[in-house]
């Protein structure tokens, strides 16, 4: 079975949970949510094959019966166990049963037909089970494919033996060598997406290697790469917040969310770039650039777009979003105050999710505004980005906000991958949303006849006078951001670090220091004005209330699934768009629709992106529509500047 065969039978089907299961599905604590998501497949010890190595067989469906009956005999129990065919292998042809049988439950007419590949056993044929079925297939599959690989592509081959997580953190660790800083041919700057790569992946990809060869595949992020933003606190990198300020800062414990992605086997690669201290969308940032020698000024880079090196990657995620689009990790992770994972995704053609406020634990990330911080993932796939996201929930007393997920959360967003969740959904707009860049209003055309082909009802919303105070609200950025920040460092900064102020970093004038007036401006908020907006009864905290409750008001009144609008225009914000998500808290998954063309005029091949808000706590909902949107359009490419090294 070639490589490009079994992306197609993983990726481009999904499950469809009924609506029981789906409201059955309850958060618990931390442990035993990571332990269910470690029964991803059979946890059955790995058996050594006869020979004591591992034997690529072919896993044809005509293979020739005497070969097949001796390779048989080769395989150990743990390669034929999931056996539906009864051919006693398991081969592209079980992998066609288990994806004809998605969705179906301990109640369906057929079920004693695939019950085996229920590998975790929790009632239903999900993506995770067909992942783990494709992981039993023993085949000679040629070299793996890094460009554009998906988790489930990643844990396929690394389960086949064809690849090893030190292999592949390898593979991404030299394309960040070779191609991070270097001007492409055909580019005009670098990327300058990462900031510091992590000494310490090899040695981790070597444990994840040998779980696997014990336990076979643990966790869908068993062995993957992962690159996060540098204001995640990482216990093996500096935490700089793209600060040279702040350089020193190697903290002793990682931020709540990398410890998460620790824990499900996941390699935390890199640290990557972002708008210092996430300020804004540039993604300009001054760590590890030293000082001019002339002026003595702080030097600086500036994070470009792998489609375009013209431009800037969006922010403040800019680092992750080029470093992901341009594959160099497998995974990413931002965060998200008024746009900084959703503007990255759409500049780069990624899927980008700014989860539900409460849902992912924001303990040990520098903040920004707290009010609307949280942090999610940022994929090349709308799966990828659901697998990512299974691993980062959890009720964390560290960060009070999220206690309110509890009962709220599904076992796993898998099992929304439902290239059907379209049809006979309710998706409503508000025109003034739209705007008239021309690129954005042809693929808003075309989308919009996209999703009613998927059987889905488009209805054009009125809102109430009121919406324009949602979008119109001010982020809690400059309001926020000191009283955030002096509890982080108080909380989490290594004690080394000179500067532990906002008034000590622009005296230190190891900055951005065109920001310099930004930075005073946030330095002069009092107390009092930091609790006269932010308080328990500060007017941004009564507006971002007022704000979700109007929105999610007007869903009800028109039975609606999701709220869609363009993120943007090709790199460059439209309106107050970004604003809904943030001023309401309510979270929002973005995916690409597609790219400028020469007839818009502007830069071609330039990425838009379509966006789904939902109420609190659906994203299992969103990821839904999402993937139904993805499987129909395919939206996404490659960036040419960066294909596979030589």
């Amino acid at each position: 079975m070639t490589r490009q065969a079994r992306s197609q039978s993983t990726a481009n089907r999904g499950s469809n949970p009924t609506t029981s299961q789906r409201n059955n599905s309850v958060n618990s604590p931390r442990a035993s949510r990571r332990a269910r998501r470690s029964a991803v497949a059979a946890t059955g010890v790995i058996a050594a094959l006869t020979f004591g190595t591992l034997i690529a067989v072919p896993a044809a469906a005509n293979a020739d019966p005497a070969a097949t009956i001796r390779a048989d005999q080769m395989l150990a129990p743990y390669y034929t166990q999931l056996d539906l065919t009864g051919d006693k292998q398991v081969t592209k042809d079980d992998l066609k049963v288990v994806s004809d049988h998605l969705g179906d439950t301990s109640a369906s007419p057929d079920w004693a037909s695939v019950a085996v590949a229920d590998t975790d056993s929790d009632g239903v044929i999900t993506v995770k089970d067909l992942a783990a079925v494709s992981g039993r297939m023993i085949y000679d599959d040629g070299p793996f494919t890094l460009i554009e690989a998906s988790t489930i592509d990643m844990q396929a081959a690394m389960n086949a033996g064809v690849l090893t997580s030190v292999q592949l953190t390898q593979d991404y660790l030299d394309r960040i060598a070779a191609d991070d800083k270097t001007t492409q041919a055909g580019g005009a700057r670098p990327l300058n997406s990462i900031i510091t790569v992590s000494t310490d992946a090899l040695q981790a990809a070597a444990a994840a290697d040998a779980e696997r060869a014990a336990h076979g595949m643990t966790s869908m992020l068993l062995g993957i790469p992962i690159a996060v933003k540098d204001n995640y606190d990482t216990k093996d990198m500096p935490t700089t917040g793209g600060c040279a300020c702040w350089e020193d800062n190697q903290t002793s414990t990682d931020a709540t969310m990398v410890s998460d992605l620790r824990d499900a086997g996941a390699i935390i690669l890199a640290k990557a770039g972002l708008d210092e201290f996430a300020y804004g969308f540039v993604s300009e940032y001054s760590a590890f650039q030293g000082v001019d020698p002339v002026t003595g000024v702080q030097n600086t880079a500036l994070i470009a777009s792998p489609y375009d090196t013209t431009k800037t990657a969006g922010g403040s995620s800019g680092g992750t979003g080029a470093a992901i689009s341009a594959n160099f990790a497998g995974l990413g992770f931002g965060t998200d105050t008024g746009g900084s994972i959703r503007v990255p995704s759409s500049y780069n053609q990624l899927v980008g999710i700014r989860p539900t406020v409460g849902l992912t634990s924001r303990d040990g990330i520098i903040p920004l505004a707290l009010s609307q911080d949280t942090g999610g993932p940022l994929a090349r796939s709308v799966t990828d980005a659901a697998v990512a996201l299974d691993a980062v929930t959890g009720v964390d007393s560290a960060d009070p906000a999220t206690a309110a997920q509890a009962g709220k959360v599904p076992d796993s967003y898998t099992t929304y991958l439902d290239p059907t969740a379209l049809k006979g959904a309710r998706i409503g707009y508000v025109p003034s949303m739209i705007g008239t860049n021309a690129t954005t209003v042809r693929l808003w055309n075309q989308t919009m006849a996209t999703l009613e082909a998927q059987g889905a009802t488009i209805v054009a919303l009125t809102p109430p006078a009121d919406f324009s105070k949602v979008l119109g609200e001010s982020s809690g950025s400059t309001n926020e951001f000191k009283h955030n920040l002096n509890d982080y460092i108080s909380a989490h900064l290594a004690p080394n670090v000179a500067d532990r102020s906002v008034g000590s970093i622009v005296d230190s004038g190891n900055f951005v220091t065109s920001r310099t007036n930004v930075y005073t401006q946030r330095d002069a908020v009092t107390e009092d004005q930091y609790q006269a907006w932010a308080g328990p009864t500060g007017s941004h905290t009564l507006q971002l209330a007022a704000g979700q409750k109007l929105v999610t008001q007007m869903m009800d009144d028109d039975n609606l699934d999701t709220i869609v609008y363009p993120t943007g225009n090709p790199y460059n914000t439209l309106g107050s768009n970004l604003r809904l998500s943030p001023n309401t808290g309510m979270p929002a998954v973005t995916v690409p629709m597609g790219q400028s063309i020469a007839a818009d005029g502007g830069s071609v091949g330039a990425g838009v992106n379509l966006e789904f808000l939902g109420r609190d706590y659906a994203e299992g909902t969103l990821i839904g529509l999402t993937y139904s949107f993805e499987q129909a359009s395919h939206a996404r490419t490659t960036p040419a500047l960066y294909p596979a090294l030589g």
